[in-house]
């Protein structure tokens, strides 16, 4: 499956989109809120269920004594978004002051989401928010740059409007020169639009000079409920962003697919050119993060209170 990891350059939906995309697949799901600023679904969605003693700051806890104790960890800090516990939602940190002991674990988390695409066949989207640039380059601290080098897609979240562009354009190369120099690629980045404003897909495609990947519209009712602040909306499992959100991941997985292909059998320039170098294998579980596939596919108590 495929590990997707969604930015914006200013609030633009990443969450409610990241939300809607878990929700919305057709197979197991993750959704992993690694905003450095801080989570927003346990107020919001949740409408504060969940107390401060699950997520995303307890597995830095437990990195640090070890990957035994962060497999361990793992799959007892996800909640359910569902009866049958199919779609998982890590949720996100309850203070930015937290972000800085997070920076040593992000590798160690990256390979985690790596393995529950690979071996355990998850859709996994992370919500990486915000991004922040230092010097022309990810801020170490205030964005998860390792879960975006390791991810199969990276998407900048974009409303269809001049503001929204006007702010992404200034992040696209950084990202570009990121992916590239550190991740698996130019060719990983992407938009998400949000049908949100004039600007139609190829206008947006043009300013950004990026490939628009998926696009999910504007529904203010079902957007109100993901984001915690409207009721459900009647006949929500035939939500017109819900079920955008459902074709954007199948397009997202073969956009995927043609990138592990292409890797794996890139073009020459000529009939004597050496061989195509076979790809890179899946991500390979340590005993301890193998673990964290075994946990969840146990029975567990739903963590929330």
């Amino acid at each position: 499956m495929t590990v997707t990891a969604l930015v914006s350059a200013k609030s633009s939906g990443v969450t409610t989109s990241a939300l809607a995309m878990a929700l919305s697949s057709t197979r197991p799901s993750l959704l992993a809120e690694c905003d450095p600023a801080g989570g927003t679904l346990r107020a919001g969605f949740f409408q504060a269920q969940i107390t401060a003693g699950t997520g995303l700051y307890h597995l830095a806890v437990a990195e640090r004594a070890g990957e035994d104790a962060l497999a361990r960890a793992f799959a007892d800090h996800l909640v359910r978004l569902d009866a049958s516990g199919n779609r998982q939602v890590l949720p996100g940190l309850t203070d930015p002051a937290q972000a800085p002991a997070l920076e040593r674990s992000w590798p160690a988390l990256a390979q985690v989401m790596r393995v529950l695409s690979d071996e355990g066949g998850y859709d996994v989207v992370i919500d990486a928010g915000r991004l922040a640039l230092e010097s022309g380059r990810l801020h170490s601290t205030l964005t998860p740059a390792p879960l975006l080098h390791g991810a199969d897609l990276v998407l900048l979240v974009v409303r269809a409007t001049d503001q929204s562009l006007a702010l992404a354009r200034h992040m696209t190369e950084p990202l570009r020169n990121e992916l590239t120099d550190r991740g698996t690629g130019p060719d990983a980045l992407g938009v998400l639009l949000i049908e949100n404003g004039p600007r139609r897909a190829h206008e947006v495609s043009d300013a950004l000079r990026l490939p628009v990947m998926a696009a999910l519209p504007w529904e203010p009712d079902t957007a109100a409920y993901l984001a915690g602040t409207g009721s459900a909306p009647r006949k929500l499992n035939k939500s017109a962003l819900l079920g955008a959100a459902r074709t954007a991941l199948g397009h997202l997985q073969a956009a995927a697919s043609r990138r592990a292909l292409h890797q794996q059998y890139p073009p020459t320039s000529s009939a004597l050119a050496a061989q195509p170098a076979p790809a890179a294998p899946p991500a390979q579980a340590t005993p301890q993060v193998a673990g964290v596939l075994q946990r969840l596919g146990q029975g567990r108590v739903d963590p929330r209170v």
